[in-house]
């Protein structure tokens, strides 16, 4: 009970402060609602991005990834921080001059509309296909194993995780729809104290379940029984192989953290150039802590439970059950809630401004007025919503749940990231090379990863049984190289649809050069320690992998 209240007290608070703190956004003005009156301060923008990304896909997912694989998969956080301090300095500068609302936006100028449509709707299918359903899965697998929601409502566990799945969905639904960009910018801030608080009582609360009561002793322990867990060079056949950060992996970071709409909105919000770059290096620099909080934890859990779970994703949330004292799991359950609102929101919010902005305004009403656009998006985003909840189910049985999140994300990731790298570095590639460009990527992709590897994957573990080979671990080295990874493959793709572009461009170049104009919407005077900055950061995450590597 105690639990329980806590959860709706905490949850209450922030509620009231997001709306106290967005009284004065004029939700009637586009610019207010998707862009929080371009108002968002440093602290603002990296409370808001670290806990958009520190959702339950992230912490349920990752940990679970780090339960089956160990040290290897921070990459994906550790990566991250040299991916945002790239985009601070090199994306957000471009993109502020443009006045941009939506990245598609800067399509339409370097390209043309159809280009800007394409992509919109290609990001509004992977965040309702994809994105939206795993956040409120996960969401809701974490929540109802820490309540013990079957007990509590006496329902079958499929039940609950429906319940579940819809309470998170029609409450952040609320927030998303309702608030606009500020009034997400703002709960995020606050739910991104309790996240790091809470996130971190974790594994210090672990640490002591299998150290006696002590954290540097219960360390010593999670290190000595499985030394070669902590080693940040992954193997063939574990999820992240070390040769994939230099492929693939660091294209995923570039895009996700710089050309991502749910992402990179909140730095588009900022008041100028120079408190957007701060915002983006403070969130790299709290990135290269993620660890704690979203690997370290799966890898106490494989020790504590000796490697026992019937489910990798069941990893966070049983051993928050197991060790975190009782009075507290309220308290927790409560910030995580927030967490999973944070990017449930954040990719609705990002969802809404798309269709307002670039399908609503652009092709269905173009006079309307921009209290139009806002409630016609308010529309679509409620449908958006449902949609997710329907689905979300049904990812129940998708296995690996971090990794099935970024290799399906690969359809419409690497072509959008291709087509805005060649939109920046030339001038001439035409319209036509960024249509072929993003069908290329998206058909060769689903042709690589749906059809081609589970033909060669099947043929490769035929082979091996008839040769008599029947151990588990050796036949997932077997799956594991008979196909590329799809991290892999998404760079060898990038590739391809870079010189098809560059060839269409030589072929049939644009008749005038593209000039990015400035707007003047806001300064674009830059950081003046952004470069000394990040390169601070860069230094410390080949620091960390260097010390790490076996």
């Amino acid at each position: 009970m105690i639990g329980i209240l806590s959860f709706l007290g905490f949850t209450i608070l922030v509620a009231v402060i997001s709306y106290l703190a967005t009284r004065k956004t004029d939700e009637k003005s586009s610019d207010g609602y998707f862009l929080g009156g371009r108002s968002l301060t440093a602290g603002v923008i990296a409370g808001s991005l670290l806990l958009t990304n520190l959702s339950t896909e992230q912490i349920v997912g990752l940990n679970g990834s780090a339960y089956t694989d160990g040290l290897s998969v921070m990459a994906w956080e550790t990566l991250a921080a040299i991916a945002i301090v790239v985009a601070a300095i090199f994306l957000l500068p471009r993109y502020l001059k443009g006045g941009l609302t939506t990245v598609p936006q800067f399509l339409a100028k370097r390209f043309d509309v159809a280009t800007k449509t394409i992509t919109s709707g290609l990001f509004l299918t992977g965040y309702v296909v994809v994105l939206l359903p795993v956040i409120l899965y996960s969401g809701s697998v974490a929540i109802s194993g820490m309540f013990d929601v079957p007990t509590l409502l006496d329902v079958s566990d499929k039940t609950a995780l429906i319940i579940c799945i819809w309470g998170i969905g029609i409450i952040g639904s609320i927030y998303a729809v309702f608030g606009g960009l500020k009034a997400v910018a703002v709960s995020d801030s606050i739910n991104a104290i309790g996240l790091l608080i809470g996130g971190l009582l974790i594994p210090v609360f672990g640490l002591m379940a299998i150290g006696d009561g002590s954290v540097f002793e219960g360390l010593e322990n999670l290190i000595s029984a499985n030394p070669e867990r902590f080693d940040s060079t992954g193997n063939p056949g574990q999820e992240v192989p070390f040769s994939t950060i230099f492929t693939g992996m660091m294209l995923v970071q570039l895009f996700y953290w710089g050309t991502n709409q749910q992402i990179i909105q909140r730095a588009l919000g900022a008041k100028n150039l120079a408190e957007g770059q701060k915002g983006l290096l403070l969130a790299s620099f709290l990135k290269i802590l993620g660890p704690l909080i979203l690997v370290l934890p799966g890898m106490i859990a494989y020790h504590y439970f000796e490697g026992g779970l019937d489910s990798s994703d069941l990893a966070y949330p049983e051993l928050v059950r197991a060790v975190l004292p009782k009075p507290l799991v309220g308290f927790f359950a409560a910030v995580l809630f927030g967490a999973i609102l944070s990017s449930f929101n954040s990719v609705l919010n990002s969802s809404v401004t798309l269709f307002g902005i670039d399908i609503y305004k652009q092709h269905i009403n173009k006079e309307a007025s921009e209290t139009t656009v806002v409630k016609y998006g308010k529309i679509f985003g409620i449908c958006l919503a449902l949609a997710a909840m329907f689905i979300a189910p049904l990812i129940a049985n998708a296995g690996s749940l971090f990794n099935y999140l970024q290799e399906i994300n690969g359809i419409y990731s690497i072509p959008i990231f291709t087509i805005i790298v060649i939109g920046y570095l030339t001038k001439r590639v035409p319209a036509i090379a960024a249509k072929i460009g993003i069908f290329s990527g998206s058909v060769l992709y689903c042709v690589s990863q749906f059809w081609l590897k589970g033909r060669f994957v099947s043929d490769a573990l035929a082979e091996a049984k008839s040769a008599g080979i029947t151990d588990a671990n050796n036949l997932k080295l077997i799956e594991a190289e008979a196909y590329p990874h799809y991290l892999h493959i998404m760079a060898i793709l990038f590739v391809t649809n870079i010189v098809i572009m560059l060839v269409i461009g030589a072929v049939k170049p644009r008749k005038e050069p593209f000039v990015l104009e400035y707007t003047n919407q806001v300064s674009i005077t830059p950081y003046k320690y952004v470069n000394q900055a990040g390169i601070g950061i860069c230094a410390i995450v080949i620091g960390i992998y260097i010390y790490f590597a076996r």
